[in-house]
């Protein structure tokens, strides 16, 4: 079943809903849909009533208010949590993550959040260069900004980009990849500062032990300045452990359910 929710500037925010029990609201990442859950939803789903948010920009959301800001992202979190009446138990991935914790900051509707690996650069490096983003706005085609982003950004080999482009979501992240320049810009400049400090609920990051090194760091980085967030590694996983090992990823998500 597909709903919206309208955000405080106008946006409107798509989301899919399946299964039953207390409320989960997913938040998928750069260059991805709702549809990035597709390996794990069903697990989920038996002891979670999931509401999968499409970001703005994209599939089920329309109507984007103009000026993009990280910050209206987090509204639109916000305003999903509240429509599924809160108790929300919110799980985000990659850039998802750093716009749910901009979303706990303003609603109390979530009361409890996994962030799986939110980027920041390493200090003093690059997550991606501004020679690859330049590259990324002059691509011919969709694709080739996607598979820019994968390589480069997360570090994908060839053969693991190749893998991606037969499964069922690749069409949907095509169809993201305009949002794609405009996520990275925000992540070169993102600082993980004393305002992770008001957080007052339970969070937890997640870190695959084969990410890149800036992720895991950033991972750490925001458990450091959180209080009582604490770091579980996504063992022999990387930064897509609900596609590679969906039972681990299910198996933590459902660790700090609070049940």
């Amino acid at each position: 079943m597909s709903s919206s929710v309208r955000s405080p500037d106008g946006t409107v925010i798509g989301f899919e809903t399946l299964g039953d029990g207390p409320p989960m609201v997913l938040v998928h990442g750069t260059g991805a849909d709702h549809t990035r859950w597709a390996a794990v939803r069903e697990r989920l789903a038996e002891r979670y009533r999931l509401h999968l948010v499409d970001r703005r920009g994209r599939g089920l959301s329309r109507d984007e208010a103009p000026a993009y800001d990280i910050g209206r992202e987090g509204e639109d979190i916000a305003a999903v949590a509240e429509a599924a009446g809160g108790g929300v138990y919110l799980v985000a991935h990659s850039y998802g993550a750093l716009c749910a914790l901009e979303a706990v900051r303003k609603t109390d509707a979530v009361t409890r959040l996994v962030a799986y690996e939110p980027p920041r650069p390493k200090p003093g490096e690059h997550v991606i260069g501004p020679d690859a983003r330049k590259r990324m706005r002059a691509a011919e085609s969709p694709e080739q900004v996607l598979e820019t982003f994968l390589r480069e950004a997360l570090r994908l080999s060839p053969a693991d980009v190749e893998a991606m482009r037969g499964t069922p979501v690749w069409r949907a992240r095509v169809a993201a990849a305009h949002t794609i320049v405009r996520e990275l810009d925000v992540v070169e400049k993102m600082v993980f500062d004393e305002r992770l400090g008001e957080i007052a609920i339970p969070v937890r990051l997640f870190a695959g032990t084969e990410s890149p090194e800036y992720l895991r760091l950033a991972a750490d980085a925001v458990a450091e300045r959180v209080p009582g967030a604490d770091v579980v590694p996504m063992l022999g996983q990387a930064h897509q452990a609900m596609d590679f090992d969906p039972d681990q990823f299910a198996g933590a998500v459902f660790g700090f359910s609070g049940a």
